[in-house]
């Protein structure tokens, strides 16, 4: 890469991925485009089935319809670039190309962790609070609670995007990563990285402890409430109502936390690679699926739907 001024403007670097055997891409495309299609069909499905079944018009669903819709975002950010990489041997992307993937890679996941967050504070308003739940989880606060998530998540990524713009490269230009993703970026500059290493550390460790904490202190209330009542049908109802969202919060949360765990950003690539495959792409896919299979409202909703379908053809 040839360093023009300060090596930043027009800047191309090479995202290395994974393996460079040409039967392990080939492999490697095609496993990620079903990963990809199964998360489009299933995120636009329930978001379908969400809005047209009027049952689900709830605080509990419209927080998963805006989950389903930031995944949808999430997976669209990275997984289209990494197919065409599989099949590009060249592999190049322009500075300004990364800088947006990065911007609106780092948005999307703190937008997810306060999301995830929200639901958690839904469930237990919804079991610990009955009474207060219309009021407490109102519209209005509902559309406040997404809407901050989504502040926090864009300024987070304005934040470090804008570190990032003072970064000059004048060396290697190879991002051992399959997106660009920080520390990988980081590596390669010719600046001193350290304030982005820094400040990316500070800020995630932030995000996560302030957001896990939200969740077990939500949860931990959820879980003295249910033990306390005497009530077989009502502990199960609770439970499987939490059971959904907290598989997704243990997915997403248990590769987020090995990814930003370590302050170096120099070593584990490929464990990290691995963790990142997981965060942006399998827990998109997986999410529609585990609410929906574990969902009675949503399975119900389903049915009513096919039905009122099947009574219309006829």
């Amino acid at each position: 890469m040839a360093a023009k001024g300060n090596g930043t403007q027009s800047a191309h670097f090479v995202l290395l991925g994974f393996s460079e055997q040409g039967n392990i891409q080939v492999v490697l495309f095609v496993v990620f485009l079903v990963m990809y299609v199964v998360t489009l069909l299933g995120n636009v499905g329930l978001l379908v089935l969400i809005q047209l079944v009027a049952q689900l018009h709830t605080p509990m669903y419209f927080f998963l319809s805006s989950l389903s819709f930031l995944d949808l975002c999430y997976s669209s950010c990275i997984a289209p670039r990494l197919l065409r990489d599989l099949l590009d041997e060249d592999r190049l992307i322009s500075h300004a190309a990364c800088l947006t993937q990065f911007y609106f890679y780092v948005a999307f996941a703190t937008t997810e962790c306060y999301l995830l967050a929200a639901m958690a504070y839904d469930r237990y308003v919804a079991i610990c609070r009955p009474l207060l739940y219309s009021l407490s989880m109102s519209r209005g606060i509902c559309m406040l609670l997404v809407s901050g998530s989504c502040l926090v998540g864009l300024s987070n990524a304005a934040l470090h995007t804008g570190l990032a713009l003072r970064l000059s490269f004048c060396g290697p230009n190879a991002i051992d990563h399959f997106y660009c993703e920080g520390p990988p970026l980081f590596a390669l500059s010719c600046t001193d990285p350290t304030p982005n290493e820094l400040g990316m550390f500070l800020t995630a460790g932030f995000h996560l402890a302030i957001t896990i904490l939200a969740i077990l202190l939500s949860y931990a209330s959820i879980l003295a409430a249910v033990l306390g009542t005497r009530s077989a049908a009502g502990k199960r109802r609770a439970f499987s109502t939490c059971a959904s969202h907290l598989a997704v919060v243990v997915l997403f949360y248990g590769s987020l936390v090995s990814m930003y765990s370590r302050h170096s950003s120099r070593s584990s690539r490929e464990r990290d690679k691995v963790a990142s495959v997981f965060y942006t792409m399998v827990t998109p896919m997986l999410n529609p699926f585990i609410y929906s299979l574990r969902n009675q409202e949503v399975k119900a909703g389903l049915w009513r739907l096919m039905g009122r379908k099947h009574s219309a053809e006829k």
